[in-house]
């Protein structure tokens, strides 16, 4: 099946998907519906609803996708706040936490961010599903202001080591 945004047919796409133990059971239905719109997707853990601790997954993702593993990353945890601060202590690594559409999708457009977290105790499932999907359909624009800034965010990981 071609993965599909709003009707569009799209390349498919390469995910790692993980999550904590709050999670397991929301990566369970992205990870099903990714796969159904014919992507692939990486599910790096966790497995289990017994308690672990978010950033060991969200370094889990970060890697992947800096090694180029998976192209954009996928991290559940409870609020989606504590996955998106740990992914984003890691240099190349552009994280923002979604809980609706636009901001799914303009996330990537202007900020071209590669690793989206969500919420489970936060976001109901349906909406989720529509949040990922809006978040692997969308392409950065690559406009100049965008691009600078951009720019001085990766200036900001030079300078103070990030």
């Amino acid at each position: 099946m071609e993965p599909t945004c709003n009707g569009a047919i799209l390349k498919a796409m390469k995910l790692a998907v993980a999550s904590d133990h709050a999670g397991v059971a929301l990566k369970a239905r992205v990870m099903e519906q990714l796969r159904q719109e014919g992507h692939e997707a990486a599910d790096l853990g966790t497995y289990t609803t017994d308690a672990v601790d978010y950033p060991d997954y969200a370094k889990k993702v970060a890697l992947a996708v800096l090694a180029g593993q998976a192209e954009r990353g996928v991290l559940i945890c409870g609020s989606g706040a504590g996955a998106c601060v740990a992914a984003n202590k890691i240099k190349g690594i552009r994280a923002a936490t979604c809980h609706d559409s636009f901001s799914a999708r303009q996330c990537v457009e202007d900020d071209d961010v590669n690793v989206l977290c969500l919420g489970a105790r936060v976001i109901g499932e349906e909406l989720a599903l529509d949040v990922v999907r809006d978040y692997v359909g969308a392409r950065f624009s690559g406009a100049e202001r965008h691009q600078r800034r951009l720019a001085k965010v990766a200036a900001f990981e030079a300078e103070f080591g990030q």
